[in-house]
């Protein structure tokens, strides 16, 4: 054969060109073309939820959309990864099929190959013939439009679930979410911005409540211990669905060696060295799914951040996994750097991205701040390469210590310190359990010293003393006791405790204190000399003025020397003369203590705080040199300026009052001493409790006073 041959193939055929004579024998196997899911009928889940415990709000709403004869809807169900987003849709998809009379279908739209081929599946199942779907496959139409054809003219309502649709851009291209009439569409996904859900309504899910989260641990693991063992477990894992879940799954399943509740909750917390991330993933049915593990889940929200050109919500994740999960002030992330891989300017939009991700929330009312999920958190940290572990926690200290003021104030009530309060001691346990530099440590620890000192001189003793004990027993494993940061920690301490009414354990705390700063610091040091009036305020509530006064003497010397006999310091160590100073001859301590006032108007101002309580002190020198009527418009000024400052409540506001009920008593005038010592009792009564030794010497006051006014 010589000549040339025109030919041409169709569909699986060939075309062969020999020379010669040849025998060709082929064997063509048809099978089916078909690379999409196995059904679109039923919910592709991994665990089904036992029961769905909580959502009621948003199955009410999702049922009456399900009502005969609705339509042109579309749900968002948008909330953090593991929220059991998915499983509000399950109940709803079973409510339709099984109550409702409608069709269900399920698409993934995780990705989109997977939405393609579920959404051409969908229309296949809705009536599409295999020419049309031939077509839409190769690209000779478009598939969006052939699918939506498909569904406008099913002959029965449906209800069509776009599960994990994490990134709306894929439902975007291409148009594949649209309304229809004979419908409603539910999506469930981690993206909660509004402008990727024109026209839908969207429904945030949450973490459970504390008694449904204990519920669920029930519903899978029934005898693994009571409800409210449950209900501490569930609190320990956030309340968090996808955890509760892989908790309940893993106590269902043991064999050998059944735990109880209690014991996963030891485990929880770090029983046997156990990580708490990789013990909740044990649950898990299949390990090779993220979305169904703890560890993982978090980094597919986060590859789709970096997909969209911000990869640095991996580092704000980061420094947000250095602090706790309580509400944090947003302001604390104002200029926190974190090296090239988070700048500053990018800071704003690494944030935008973390929460339309819903990786974490904005809270609507009160101080601006974010809620990240505790168990996140700790899944992130446990991830982060040890070679930035460092500067990630000093950045988070660095935040910190430009809120927290290094000598704060007195003030009524700053609800700013109390927002710090956890984020303060949750950075010095990261630094603890991650072994970084001393001086990493040291700057953690000072953020703790910080917050109690704020939080001391806001009023709040017990917090301040439950801030100062986790410190020191968090700071101890990486400093001495003996370093200054620790010692100064025991010394607010033994301060709370004197607050409290405490005054044995405040003397035994403060001694010990002492008899550490002078080993390691020297006699002379300010923090031994703190630890002298510290001691010496417990001793005089204990009745022991001679001991008490040798402390505030040594200390006045001992700062005259240092500082000067003017440092605000030095002023504070001589008003506390004016206040122990045993009777009844005290003229020379009177002439003290209106040098005093003299000293602090010239140096610190009349308004300051020093000056205030210099004032206050002599008031009461004045009333126990028995010169009443002296003491009587100083008082009176005192509590006015107290009032005026700090408020009604305030510790030293309340003794303000006393004072003047006192003086008043003395000079005769119970009435008006009675008012006064009414509204202290009651004060006391509610700020400190009627059992304080400052509420019970109140009452017996206001008793006398009562029984005097009452004699002839």
């Amino acid at each position: 054969m010589t000549g040339g041959n025109d030919a041409r193939a169709d569909g699986q055929g060939r075309v062969y060109q020999a020379s010669g004579d040849q025998h060709i024998t082929e064997h063509h196997h048809h099978g089916p073309d078909w690379s999409g899911p196995d059904s679109v009928r039923r919910p592709a889940v991994g665990r089904a939820p036992v029961v769905l415990r909580d959502r009621t709000e948003e199955m009410r709403r999702l049922r009456a959309a399900l009502e005969p004869g609705v339509g042109n809807r579309v749900y968002v169900l948008h909330g953090l990864g593991g929220c059991g987003k998915t499983a509000v849709a399950y109940t709803l998809f079973d409510h339709a099929t099984h109550h409702a009379g409608r069709i269900g279908l399920w698409v993934n739209a995780s990705d989109p190959a997977s939405l393609r081929a579920g959404m051409l599946a969908v229309a296949a199942d809705r009536g599409a013939t295999d020419a049309e779907l031939m077509g839409a496959r190769s690209g000779l139409r478009p598939a969006a439009d052939l699918v939506w054809q498909c569904l406008d003219h099913s002959d029965q309502p449906w209800l069509l679930v776009l599960d994990n649709a994490d990134n709306p851009a894929i439902l975007r291209d291409g148009g594949w979410l649209r309304t229809s009439p004979a419908g409603i569409v539910v999506v469930t996904s981690r993206q909660a911005a509004a402008r990727w859900w024109p026209g839908a309504e969207l429904l945030h899910v949450g973490v459970l409540p504390r008694d449904e989260a204990a519920l669920v641990l029930r519903d899978l693991a029934p005898h693994a211990g009571t409800v409210d063992e449950a209900a501490l477990v569930a609190d320990r894992l956030g309340r968090l669905p996808l955890a509760l879940t892989l908790a309940g799954g893993f106590l269902a399943h043991q064999v050998i060696d059944p735990w109880t509740l209690a014991d996963y909750g030891h485990q929880l917390d770090g029983g046997d060295g156990r990580d708490p991330i990789e013990l909740i993933d044990q649950g898990a049915l299949d390990t090779s799914e993220s979305r169904h593990l703890l560890s993982r889940t978090w980094q597919l929200s986060l590859d789709a951040l970096a997909g969209q050109g911000l990869p640095e919500a991996n580092s704000l994740l980061r420094l947000l996994a250095c602090w706790a999960n309580d509400p944090l002030p947003v302001t604390l992330l104002s200029g926190a750097e974190v090296g090239s891989d988070l700048p500053v300017f990018r800071i704003e939009s690494a944030l935008r991205g973390l929460l339309d991700q819903s990786l974490t929330e904005l809270l609507p009312e009160g101080v601006s701040c974010l809620r990240t999920h505790g168990v996140l958190l700790d899944s992130v940290a446990r991830t982060i390469p040890s070679d930035q572990r460092e500067q990630l926690a000093a950045t988070a200290a660095r935040q910190l210590k430009a809120t927290l003021p290094e000598n704060p104030e007195r003030v009524a009530h700053d609800p700013h310190i109390n927002l710090l309060a956890p984020h303060v001691l949750a950075l010095l346990r990261r630094v603890v359990d991650w072994s970084v530099a001393q001086s990493v440590v040291e700057e953690a620890t000072e953020c703790s010293l910080r917050l109690v000192i704020a939080l001391h001189r806001d009023g709040d003793f017990s917090s301040a003393l439950a801030a100062a004990d986790r410190a020191v027993e968090l700071a101890k494993q990486c400093l001495p006791e003996d370093h200054p940061l620790v010692l100064r920690l025991r010394q607010r301490a033994g301060r709370a405790l004197y607050r409290l009414g405490r005054f044995e354990e405040a003397e035994v705390l403060h001694r010990q204190v002492l008899e550490a700063c002078e080993r390691s610091l020297g006699s002379a040091a300010l923090d031994t000399l703190e630890s002298c009036l510290g001691l010496s305020r417990a001793l005089w509530q204990l009745g022991r003025e001679p001991e008490a006064m040798q402390l505030i003497w040594r200390a006045i010397a001992g700062r005259n020397e240092t500082l000067g006999p003017v440092h605000p310091l030095t002023l504070i160590a001589k008003a506390y003369v004016s206040e122990v100073a045993p009777g009844p001859e005290l003229d020379e301590e009177v002439a003290m203590g209106q040098t005093l006032v003299a000293d602090c108007y010239r140096t610190v101002g009349e308004q300051h705080s020093i000056t205030l309580l210099a004032e206050l002190d002599q008031a009461d020198l004045l009333r126990r040199a028995g010169r009443n009527a002296e003491a009587l418009p100083t008082a009176r000024r005192a509590l006015a300026a107290h009032e005026q400052r700090y408020g009604g409540l305030y510790p030293i506001t309340l003794a303000a009052r006393t004072l003047l009920s006192n003086i008043l008593a003395e000079l005769g005038r119970y009435a008006e001493a009675i008012e006064q010592m009414e509204t202290v009792v009651n004060a006391r009564t509610d700020v400190l409790g009627t059992s304080h030794p400052w509420t019970v010497w109140s009452e017996g006051r206001l008793d006398e006073y009562r029984r005097l006014l009452s004699q002839p």
